[in-house]
């Protein structure tokens, strides 16, 4: 398959909030607190795009999955109950959701693939990201790819688990 990982655009908000929305239901139908809370929504969305930070994976013409990338802004990591593996730099992402139509194709492991070589090409070695405790899908991704469990942090009153990746040049 050919797969693109590029900046969103405002006029596809609506595709991604689609996606988004799945993931919503998908995190309640496995009893999840997480995202049952009215975030992430449409603003979300809009403000990670206005900020730079929204970025889309595609095939083809057609969007299938989201995330937000930040670098070395994430003020809730500063008081992370733990350690992190590094003080450096870092890219952080927020709000993994892939398609319904495209599940169990291992797309989030590739995005996460996508999200590691954006890192590289701002010669960020420090990826750092968390998972509610009940998220095992995306533990397992991180899991699978050499993640390390540094702690908790803390967002909208909730303990989250909180993962760091050193990185190599590919």
């Amino acid at each position: 398959m050919n797969y693109e990982f590029r900046k969103a655009t405002t006029a596809e908000i609506p595709q991604i909030w689609d996606i988004l929305q799945q993931a919503i239901a998908r995190r309640k139908k496995d009893g999840s607190n997480q995202w049952q809370d009215g975030y992430p929504n449409p603003e979300v969305i809009k403000n990670d795009i206005d900020k730079n930070a929204g970025f889309v994976l595609t095939e083809g013409e057609t969007i299938i999955g989201y995330t937000a990338l930040l670098i070395s802004d994430e003020p809730e990591y500063e008081k992370i109950v733990g350690k992190w593996l590094t003080n450096n730099d870092f890219v952080v992402f927020h709000r993994v959701a892939i398609s319904e139509d495209h599940l169990g194709k291992g797309l989030a492991t590739k995005l996460v693939g996508f999200i590691e070589d954006f890192a590289i090409s701002n010669n960020i070695y420090s990826i750092k990201a968390d998972t509610n405790f009940d998220n095992f899908a995306m533990m397992k991704v991180f899991d699978k790819l050499g993640y390390v469990y540094c702690g908790e942090v803390y967002f909208r009153g909730s303990a989250r688990k909180a993962y760091e990746k050193i990185i190599t040049k590919k």
